[in-house]
């Protein structure tokens, strides 16, 4: 028998118990032998909960038991979650995670403790909550020159912005109607301005790229400037506003960006709504992929936090996870990228140096409004905030997908 620990017991950590005994004969048939839930670490108690006789609040009794072999850490955050994170390891202990925020800031580190030990330290669930990306990335695309991930990664605000386009609801009601919901929480900025998000593409560039990327290099924008005024011109258009997450290889360099993006309805995330998540991914043997599914939730996060259980569990002597360089991965600025931008204007009088300057491909009114918005050429954005300084009535800005 296979026992382990969950250090966290909230939405996903309950989850995790859940699934193990949901699915106890699945598990135990892919695992061949039984796994069980040895302790949870909560600072809570509780009480007519099943796992309420297995509830510990000192970390040092699952650490000094040689009898867990594997913990799941879903705790969040960095502060205590990296401190027993490594204690385990060190301990001889395989940990798997769903703690973006620690994989981000520390994976480097706790990959290199757990190659050292010859256990594990994997994180699935981390990105996408149930949808099978991080392994796809270190296995089955490990033969790829990945060019281009591309994402919508944080469900609370594809959540938000599906309501403001479908129900033409303002940010702030939609906002409201996450947090009663329980998608968002009572402060949501992490999610809204984007930081979820960019965590989440700097752990997939470290696994694409094999060198670690910081978060903080990544330019980050988030969704509180989007108005129902730019749905109206998105819908006119045939296209839905959605927080993007890009990560791309060009030559020898490398951008990333998290933006509010404008998407045809051409492209796959187009229809991407709800809490929903999906990944595009491009390589240069198999080209364009796309992963799709629950980005969050209790069970589904779950899932994915146990396959990672599962794999360890039959690798009980040995790292699976390719570890990524601890060379920097060095981002070039991403004002050089190309793309094409939706530009809304005041009044109509500057329209010939609007054509002159942006060449756009398409131009869109609104009835009964002094104003109007185009899509630009393809340009950086350099050459695009060059040209925007020699125009007056910018009122917004949208990068186009």
């Amino acid at each position: 028998m296979i026992k382990i620990a969950v250090m966290g017991y909230g939405t996903i950590g309950s989850g995790v118990s859940k699934t193990l005994e949901m699915n106890k004969e699945i598990i135990t048939n892919n695992v061949g032998e039984e796994v069980s839930l040895k302790y949870v670490l909560d600072l809570r108690d509780f009480p007519g909960d099943p796992i309420e006789d297995k509830v510990v609040h000192d970390v040092n009794v699952i650490a000094n038991d040689p009898e867990v072999s594997i913990v799941v850490e879903t705790m969040g955050g960095t502060k205590p979650a990296y401190e027993f994170v490594k204690m385990m390891l060190e301990s001889g202990k395989s940990v798997v995670t769903s703690n973006k925020a620690l994989v981000a800031a520390h994976g480097t580190e706790l990959l290199e403790i757990a190659a050292s030990k010859k256990k594990n330290f994997l994180f699935g669930a981390s990105v996408g909550g149930g949808i099978p990306i991080i392994r796809p990335l270190r296995t089955s695309l490990a033969q790829d020159e990945l060019q281009e991930i591309t994402g919508i990664l944080n469900g609370t605000t594809n959540y938000i912005l599906t309501k403001m386009k479908d129900e033409g609801l303002s940010y702030e009601v939609a906002l409201s109607q996450a947090q009663a919901l329980g998608y968002a929480e009572k402060d949501p900025t992490a999610d809204v301005e984007g930081y979820d998000s960019c965590r989440k593409i700097a752990i997939l560039s470290s696994l694409a790229y094999e060198k670690e990327a910081n978060y903080e290099d990544i330019h980050t924008e988030g969704i509180t400037k989007i108005t129902n005024i730019d749905f109206q011109y998105a819908n006119k258009a045939g296209m839905a506003v959605k927080l993007l997450a890009t990560s791309r290889r060009v030559g020898d360099k490398f951008y990333a960006v998290v933006a509010p993006t404008m998407v045809d309805a051409t492209c796959p995330l187009y229809s991407v709504s709800d809490v929903f998540n999906a990944v595009l991914v491009k390589g240069n043997i198999v080209g364009d992929l796309m992963f799709y599914g629950s980005g969050a939730g209790s069970l589904p996060t779950a899932a994915a936090v146990v396959a990672d259980v599962i794999e360890v569990a039959k690798h009980p002597h040995c790292s699976v996870m390719r570890i990524w360089s601890r060379e920097k991965l060095e981002f070039s600025d991403y004002k050089e990228l190309e793309s094409r931008f939706f530009v809304r204007f005041e009044g109509k009088s500057n329209k010939n140096a609007v054509i002159e300057l942006l060449e756009p491909t398409k131009a869109y009114e609104l009835e009964g409004m002094d104003e109007y918005g185009v899509v630009t050429k393809k340009m950086s954005q350099n050459a695009f905030e060059e040209a925007l300084k020699k125009l007056d009535g910018v009122i917004s800005v949208l990068r186009v997908h």
